[in-house]
């Protein structure tokens, strides 16, 4: 049984068209001849090359019309020597995911976005659970008494114990309410003052 062969299909088209040329000579953005000379190099492969030249990076980049021309002019020059230094060309690499424009984001992700918009087609709101009660909790807390203490986990060599520790009353000991005498020893709580509303004065006709 013949095998047969897979073959891909290269799209000239998605290649990149531009070259990044780095470390260039520093004299190179400055000097006019060394431009000529320099940009001589890529129109041997392409008359409408454009050069943009970047000195605070020390990087050209080289736009050719046709990709094919960008990529033979880098196998051509890439680590050649000019005027004692190494060339390096790169392909500029545009990356774009799905689309180069900037899209809105989902549907579904909208109804996060602060402040919310309407919710997607079909989403509805969850229901709260029925709360569960624990009746043999709350008789066991119906029991505790005050000033008592209660050990609901014995320590371990490991955990400590847990001890639950009932507040008194305000009666005291004996059970009794506090008399009118214990009111009067303590200082009266300070009344809040309402602020009085200013007279009201008729204002003048405009």
């Amino acid at each position: 049984m013949q095998q047969e062969e897979a073959t891909v299909d290269v799209q000239f088209t998605d290649l990149p068209n531009a070259l990044i040329a780095c470390r260039a000579p520093e004299e190179l953005f400055t000097e006019s001849g060394l431009k000529v000379s320099f940009e001589s190099l890529f129109r041997s492969f392409d008359p409408e090359v454009q050069f943009h030249y970047f000195r605070s990076f020390r990087r050209v980049r080289i736009s050719f019309s046709d990709p094919l021309a960008a990529a033979e002019a880098r196998l051509r020059l890439n680590k050649s020597d000019f005027r004692g230094k190494e060339l390096r060309l790169y392909f500029a690499q545009s990356v774009h995911i799905g689309s180069p424009r900037l899209e809105p984001p989902k549907p579904e992700k909208q109804f996060l976005i602060s402040p919310p918009a309407s919710p997607p087609v079909g989403w509805e709101q969850s229901q709260d659970a029925t709360p569960v009660i624990n009746y043999d909790l709350l008789c066991a807390i119906s029991k505790l008494g005050p000033g008592e203490t209660y050990e609901l986990h014995t320590a371990t060599p490991t955990t400590p114990s847990v001890v639950v520790h009932v507040c008194e009353d305000d009666e005291h000991d004996d059970g009794s309410a506090p008399s009118d005498q214990d009111e009067t020893a303590r200082p009266p709580r300070p009344k809040i003052m309402q602020t009085r509303r200013p007279d009201y004065t008729p204002g003048v006709e405009q």
